[in-house]
C-alpha cells in the first residue's frame, strides 16, 4: 500500500527579495515629489485699494411720475350753441389766447335789452327828482301837504333803486355776453375739444370743454419708504449723514430711456403723513420744464436722483471685493507678512460702483480687490498695480 504520508510534508514557500536597483529607483522617483510638496505655494497677485475714510456724496433713486403744477379745467358759463372751435387740440396754447366761441348773437340782443331798461329807469329818476325840487319849495311854503312832500321823496328813491338795479342787468349782460368768448387762462398744453361745432353747451358739469394743464414748472411726485425715511434720520442723528435741508437738495430727473433731464428742481412738498396704501412719505419736487426741444409732459413714468447730502467719514470699497460667506458677507485684507486676512463687514448702500461699509473696517486696511477669489485665510500675496478707480455715481 502506498505510503500517505508524502501528503504532510509542507509545502515550501516561496519569498520574493527586490533587488537593489529596484530598490533605488524607487526612492529617485519619489524624492523629487516629496520635495515640491514641501516648498511653500507662490504667492497670488493681487491688487488692492486704502480703506480710508472720505467725505463722499449721499445720492438717492426713488420712482415717481410726473404731474401738471396746474390744470384748468375749461367750461361753459352760459348756454349756448358752439360757433367756433379756435385752437388746434393738443397743441400749446398762452394766456388770453382765444378757444371757443359760443354764438354771441342772444347776449348781444339781452345786453341791448338791458341797456333799455337802465335808460328808462334813468329818466324815471330825472322826473322824480325834477319833481321833487318843485314839491319842496311849496312845502315851506305850507302850500302842499307832508304827504305830498313825502310821497316825492319816496319816488327819488324810488327811481335811484330803479337805476341801480338796472345797471346791474346791464353788468350782467355784458358779463354773459363775455362768457360766449372762451380764453385761455394760462400757458399750457391745450387737450381736445369735448364738443364739436354746432353742439349746444350747458353750464354745469356737463359743459366740460377741454383741459389746460402747465408745463413750466412741471411736478414730480414720488414716495420715500418708512424704513427708508428712519434710517436716514437715523444716520443723520448719528452725524453720518449731512444735508443742506431738504429744501436746497437738488433733484435730477432720470427718464424711461436712462437719459438725464436737462434741468433741475427742487423739493417742495413733503407730506407731513405716511400713505396708508403705500406704506411711504409722498414728496413733490418743482422742476423747470422751458425747453422746448427737451419738455416733460404729465404722466412720464421716471426715476429721481436726489443730490446734495454727504456722508462724512465714510469706508468705501468695491463692490467685487465683498465676498459672501455663510457668516456673512467678508473681504480680504493684506495683514502681517503679506498674508491675507478675513475681515467680516457690514454694507450699506451702493455708490456707482462702490459698497459703503459700515462696519468692519477702521479705515487703515489694504482691502483685495482683484484676485481676491484665488486667496485663502493665510495665504501670501503679492501686491500687484492698484486697481483702477472706479467711477462716482452719475458720472
Amino acid at each position: 500500500m502506498q505510503d500517505l504520508r508524502c501528503f504532510n510534508h509542507p509545502i515550501p514557500r516561496f519569498q520574493l527579495r527586490p533587488s537593489v536597483g529596484a530598490v533605488l529607483a524607487l526612492l529617485l522617483s519619489v524624492g523629487p515629489a516629496l520635495a515640491l510638496a514641501q516648498q511653500p505655494a507662490p504667492p497670488v497677485e493681487v491688487t488692492v485699494v486704502s480703506a480710508a475714510p472720505q467725505t463722499t456724496p449721499a445720492t438717492f433713486e426713488y420712482t415717481g411720475k410726473t404731474e401738471s403744477s396746474r390744470s384748468v379745467e375749461i367750461r361753459a358759463r352760459v348756454e349756448g350753441y358752439l360757433d367756433k372751435i379756435a385752437y388746434t387740440e393738443g397743441d400749446l396754447v398762452r394766456t388770453g389766447q382765444l378757444l371757443f366761441q359760443l354764438d354771441p348773437l342772444p347776449f348781444q340782443a339781452a345786453l341791448d335789452s338791458a341797456k333799455g331798461d337802465l335808460a328808462r329807469a334813468e329818466a324815471q329818476l330825472t322826473n322824480a327828482s325834477a319833481t321833487l325840487g318843485r314839491v319842496k319849495p311849496l312845502a315851506k311854503q305850507n302850500a302842499l301837504s307832508q304827504k305830498d312832500l313825502d310821497d316825492a321823496v319816496a319816488a327819488e328813491l324810488s327811481a335811484q333803486a330803479q337805476v341801480q338795479s338796472a345797471k346791474a342787468q346791464v353788468r350782467t349782460a355784458q358779463l354773459n355776453l363775455g362768457y360766449t368768448t372762451i380764453k385761455s387762462p394760462l400757458n399750457g398744453l391745450a387737450g381736445k375739444s369735448e364738443f364739436r361745432v354746432g353742439s349746444l353747451i350747458t353750464p354745469g358739469a356737463s359743459g366740460l370743454l377741454t383741459t389746460v394743464v402747465q408745463l413750466d414748472p412741471i411736478w414730480f411726485n414720488f414716495g420715500i419708504g418708512e424704513n427708508d425715511l428712519l434710517r436716514m434720520r437715523t444716520e443723520a442723528a448719528a452725524g453720518r449723514l449731512k444735508g443742506p435741508g431738504i429744501d436746497k437738495l437738488e433733484v435730477e430727473l432720470i427718464q424711461a430711456d436712462g437719459s438725464v433731464f436737462s434741468q433741475k428742481g427742487r423739493i417742495t412738498f413733503v407730506s407731513p403723513t405716511v400713505d396708508q396704501q403705500t406704506g411711504t412719505v409722498p414728496l413733490r419736487a418743482e422742476i423747470p420744464n422751458s425747453d422746448p426741444k427737451n419738455r416733460l409732459v404729465p404722466g412720464q413714468f421716471a426715476r429721481v436722483r436726489i443730490q446734495g447730502a454727504s456722508r462724512p467719514n465714510t469706508i468705501m470699497v468695491p463692490q467685487r471685493a465683498v465676498m459672501q460667506g455663510p457668516q456673512g458677507k467678508f473681504v480680504y485684507v493684506v495683514g502681517a507678512g503679506d498674508q491675507a486676512e478675513v475681515k467680516p463687514v457690514q454694507v450699506g448702500d451702493f455708490y456707482g460702483e462702490q459698497w459703503i461699509v459700515t462696519s468692519g473696517l477702521t479705515g487703515s486696511e489694504q482691502v483685495i480687490v482683484d484676485g481676491a477669489i484665488k486667496v485663502r485665510p493665510g495665504s501670501p500675496v503679492k501686491i500687484a498695480a492698484p486697481a483702477a478707480a472706479p467711477k462716482p455715481a452719475g458720472q
